[in-house]
C-alpha cells in the first residue's frame, strides 16, 4: 500500500514537472499551454507512452471540481472594479442568455448528429455552451494581446461567470434525464435557475464580505493568510453547493469582493493564488487527460469534428451577435470576441457528470466533448492573435515593459513597498520628477545604498524603493517603464500634443484651421469625446478640418488627458469591415434604407407607362404645372394653397392645388370675351376708338405683379365695355399662358 502511494505521488510529481517544461515549447511555437497541459494527460494515459490506466471518473470530477474552484476565486480576485463597471452589461447578458442560445443551437444539430433524445442533446450543448476561464484568461493576459479595454473586460467577465450558468444548465438536465421531467421542464429549470444563481450570488457576497473582516481584525501569521483564504474560498463553495446554490458563482462573486477591497497581506495573497491556480490548471487537464481513452474517439471523430465547426463558425457567432447587439460593439470586435469562445477544461469537466450519474449516453457525450475541446483550442486557441491582428482591433499599449516587484508593509492594507528597476529609457531616467506623494525612500546603485538626497539623478538600473498606496501603482508604472512600442511614433500620435483642456479655437488660430462656430468654445477632449462617443483608446483619430485630432493619454476611466495633433491628414488604410455582426444602430438605419427604397419601387410602380397621346397630355399638363408654379411664386403667401408631399399618388390633383385660379383665370378671360363680343353689335363706335388707341387699356407695370385673383378681377371691372380683342399688353399673366400652350 505504501509503495503504491509512494508511486503515485512520484508519476504525480513527474508529470507536473513534464507540464511546466513543456510550456517553453508552448510559448515558442505558439500552441496554446493549456492544450499542452492536456497531451501530457493523454501521452501519459493508458494509449499513450505512459500506459498509466485511470477510469475513476468521480475522482476525476473532484480533482476539477477543486480546481476549477480556486480558478475562479483568483480570476474574480484579479478583476478589478474598473473592469467590471466597463463589462458588467454584456458580460452578464453573454453568460446567461449567450449561454442559452448556444445550448439551444447546439442541442439541435447534436439530435440531427448524434440521433440522440432531445433532451440528452440539450445536455451536450449544455456541456460545452460556456467558454473556459483558464484558457481565456491565459491567452489574454500572457499571450501579449492589447485590445481595447472594453473587449478585453468583456471577455475576462464572460469567461469567468459563464461557468456557473453552464453547470447550473449540465447538472439540471441531468436530473432531468435521470429521475424523469414532469409536465413543465422549462418552469422546473425556472425555479432551479432561481435558487442556484439566487444563492450563489447572495452567499458568494457574504462569503467576499466574511473573508475581508476575518483578515483584517484577527492578527495571524503572513504565511496563513493565503492558505486561509484560499481555505475559506472552498468551504464557501462547499457550503453554497450543499444548500441547492452555485459554488461556482459563489466562489467568483466572493473573489471579487475581496479583490476590491483593503485587505491586509493582499500583495502575499495574489502572489499565492498564481501559484495555486497554474498548480490547478495542470492539475485539472492532466486529469482529464488521463481518463480520455483515445482509443474510443473513432465513433464520435467526426460528428464532434461537425459540432465544433458549428459551434465555432454558428452558435457562438450568433449568440455573441444577439447579446451583444444592444451595446454597440463595432462589428471587428464583435467578431472577435465570438472567436475567442474556447473550450476548455470546464467542458470536459462537465461531461463527466452524464457518466457519474448514469446517462445511457454518458461516455459517448465525454468522448465527444473531448473533440469539440481539442478542435477549438488548436483552431481558436492558436489564431487569436492573427485574428486579433486581421481584424486591426490591437491597440497602442499604455506603457512599455517594467520591472517591478511589491512588497507589503506588515499591519499595514493602506501602504506598500514597491521597487522598481529603472529603465534606461523610462521618464524617470530622462529627467521626469517623480510626485511627492511617491518619494523614493532608496536607491540602490550598482550594489550601493544611497539615500534619495544624496543619490543625485535617478539613472538607468537603478531600483528605486517607494512607498505607496496600491491604487498608486499603476501611475508610477508609467514613470518607470520603458517607452512602449510606437509610443513616439509620430505617425500614431501626432506631431504636437496638448493638454485635453485646450480649446479647439486657440489650435485653429496657432496652426491656422478653421473652426466651427458651434465648436468655438470647445476643448479638444469634447471635441474626441463627441465623435468618438464611449468608444476612446489610445490612437483613435478623427479629421477635423485640415488636421487630425488624436487621442495620446487617457485614465482609468477612459477619459482623455492628452490629445495628439496632426498638421497634415495621412491616407489611412480603412480597418477591414466584415459584412455580419451588424449593431442596433446599423440594423435601424437598414431597416430605414430599405424601406425608402420600398416607397420608391412602390411610387414607380403606380406611374403610368406613357406613349402617344397619353405623352402628349402629360407634356401639357407639365406645361400647366410649371405654370401655376410661376404664378404661385409671384403671388402674396395668403393666396397660396397647401401642396401635396411628393408622391405620384397625388399627381392627378397637383396642378389644382397648386395653380387654384390659372385655369379659372383662362375660363374667365373666354367669358369675358365672349360677352364683349355680344356687346360689339351695340357699341361699334367705342370699338372702333379703342382699337385705334391700343394703350388705353394697358396696365401699368405694378399691375402686372398682381396675383390671378386680381388680375381676373381687373379684367372684369375694366374690359367690360372696350373692344373685343383686348390689348397686347392688357391680362400678360393668362396671355402668356396662352402662348406658351
Amino acid at each position: 500500500m505504501i509503495e503504491s502511494m509512494n508511486l503515485v505521488i512520484l508519476i504525480a510529481s513527474i508529470l507536473v514537472i513534464v507540464a511546466v517544461f513543456t510550456s517553453l515549447v508552448s510559448f515558442r511555437v505558439g500552441a496554446p499551454l493549456l492544450l499542452v497541459f492536456l497531451f501530457v494527460g493523454l501521452a501519459a494515459g493508458e494509449d499513450g507512452i505512459g500506459g498509466i490506466t485511470f477510469d475513476n471518473a468521480p475522482l476525476a470530477y473532484f480533482i476539477g471540481s477543486i480546481a476549477l474552484a480556486l480558478i475562479l476565486f483568483d480570476s474574480g480576485f484579479e478583476t478589478q472594479l474598473r473592469t467590471l463597471k466597463i463589462a458588467a452589461g454584456p458580460s452578464v447578458v453573454l453568460a446567461t442568455f449567450g449561454v442559452m442560445i448556444t445550448t439551444g443551437v447546439i442541442g439541435g444539430i447534436t439530435w440531427l448528429v448524434l440521433d440522440v433524445p432531445w433532451l440528452v442533446a440539450l445536455l451536450f450543448g449544455a456541456i460545452v455552451s460556456s467558454t473556459d476561464a483558464a484558457a481565456v484568461f491565459f491567452l489574454l493576459r500572457v499571450g501579449g494581446i492589447n485590445l481595447r479595454d472594453r473587449t478585453r473586460s468583456t471577455l475576462e467577465v464572460e469567461s469567468g461567470s459563464n461557468d456557473p450558468m453552464a453547470v447550473f444548465l449540465t447538472i439540471s438536465l441531468v436530473e432531468l434525464i435521470v429521475l424523469g421531467g414532469g409536465d413543465n421542464i422549462a418552469v422546473e429549470l425556472l425555479q432551479r435557475f432561481v435558487l442556484q444563481i439566487g444563492l450563489g450570488a447572495v452567499f458568494g457576497l457574504a462569503g467576499g464580505v466574511a473573508i475581508v473582516q476575518m483578515i483584517n481584525r484577527i492578527k495571524l501569521e503572513p504565511g496563513l493568510v493565503p492558505i486561509i483564504t484560499l481555505a475559506c474560498a472552498l468551504s464557501l463553495f462547499g457550503t453554497t453547493s450543499i444548500l441547492g446554490g452555485s459554488g461556482f458563482l459563489a466562489v467568483y462573486v466572493a473573489g471579487l469582493y475581496a479583490g476590491n477591497k483593503q485587505m491586509r497581506m493582499s500583495v502575499g495573497v495574489r502572489r499565492f493564488q498564481h501559484v495555486t491556480t497554474w498548480l490547478a490548471q495542470i492539475a485539472m487537464f492532466v486529469t482529464l487527460g488521463l481518463l480520455a481513452t483515445p482509443s474510443d474517439f473513432g465513433a464520435v471523430v467526426v460528428p464532434g469534428v461537425i459540432l465544433a465547426l458549428v459551434l465555432v463558425f454558428v452558435a457562438r457567432p450568433l449568440a455573441v451577435w444577439l447579446c451583444l447587439m444592444f451595446f454597440n460593439f463595432s462589428r471587428n470586435d464583435t467578431a472577435f470576441i465570438s472567436w475567442v469562445g474556447l473550450r476548455g477544461a470546464v467542458s470536459i469537466l462537465l461531461a463527466i457528470v452524464p457518466m457519474v450519474e448514469g446517462v445511457p449516453e454518458g461516455q459517448m457525450l465525454f468522448n465527444t466533448a473531448f473533440i469539440v475541446v481539442i478542435t477549438s483550442l488548436l483552431l481558436q486557441g492558436w489564431t487569436i492573435r492573427r485574428m486579433a491582428r486581421w481584424l486591426g482591433i490591437i491597440v497602442p499599449p499604455r506603457h512599455g515593459p517594467v520591472d517591478r516587484i511589491d512588497l507589503e508593509l506588515p499591519g499595514n492594507a493602506n501602504q506598500e513597498i514597491v521597487v522598481y528597476r529603472v529603465h534606461a529609457e523610462s521618464a524617470v531616467a530622462t529627467g521626469q520628477r517623480i510626485p511627492r506623494w511617491a518619494r523614493p525612500s532608496l536607491i540602490l546603485r550598482e550594489g550601493t545604498s544611497l539615500r534619495p538626497h544624496s543619490a543625485g539623478p535617478i539613472q538607468g538600473g537603478d531600483q528605486v524603493y517607494i512607498i505607496t498606496p496600491p491604487r498608486h501603482v499603476d501611475l508610477l508604472d508609467q514613470l518607470f517603464a520603458g517607452p512602449a512600442e510606437g509610443a513616439n511614433d509620430v505617425e500614431l500620435f501626432g506631431d504636437f500634443s496638448f493638454p485635453a483642456s485646450t480649446s479647439i479655437a486657440d489650435i485653429g488660430r496657432l496652426y491656422g484651421f478653421a473652426v466651427k462656430d458651434e465648436d468655438s468654445e470647445l476643448t479638444v477632449a469634447d471635441i474626441l469625446e463627441r465623435d468618438l462617443a464611449d468608444n476612446l483608446e489610445l490612437g483613435d483619430r478623427i479629421a477635423y478640418g485640415t488636421v487630425e485630432l488624436i487621442v495620446r493619454r487617457t485614465d482609468d476611466e477612459h477619459g482623455v488627458t492628452d490629445v495628439g495633433l496632426a498638421v497634415e491628414q495621412q491616407v489611412v488604410k480603412p480597418k477591414r469591415k466584415i459584412p455580419i455582426f451588424q449593431s442596433r444602430s446599423e440594423l435601424l438605419s437598414i431597416w430605414k434604407d430599405w424601406q425608402a427604397r420600398r416607397r420608391t419601387e412602390k411610387d414607380a410602380k403606380r406611374a403610368p407607362m406613357l406613349d402617344g397621346d397619353d405623352a402628349a397630355d402629360a407634356e401639357r399638363q407639365a406645361l400647366e404645372h410649371h405654370l401655376a408654379e410661376d404664378l404661385t411664386e409671384d403671388a402674396p403667401e395668403d393666396t397660396l394653397q397647401d401642396a401635396p408631399e411628393n408622391g405620384q399618388e397625388d399627381g392627378d390633383d397637383v396642378a389644382a392645388d397648386k395653380r387654384p385660379d390659372a385655369a379659372d383665370d383662362i375660363a374667365d378671360t373666354d367669358d369675358a370675351d365672349d360677352a364683349d363680343d355680344a356687346g360689339d353689335d351695340t357699341d361699334d363706335t367705342d370699338d372702333a376708338t379703342d382699337a385705334t388707341n391700343p394703350k388705353a387699356d394697358a396696365d401699368t407695370p405694378e399691375d402686372r405683379d398682381v396675383n390671378a385673383d386680381a388680375a381676373r378681377d381687373q379684367a372684369s371691372d375694366t374690359e367690360t365695355d372696350d373692344a373685343p380683342e383686348p390689348s397686347p399688353n392688357t391680362n400678360q399673366g393668362p396671355k402668356t399662358k396662352r402662348k406658351r400652350r
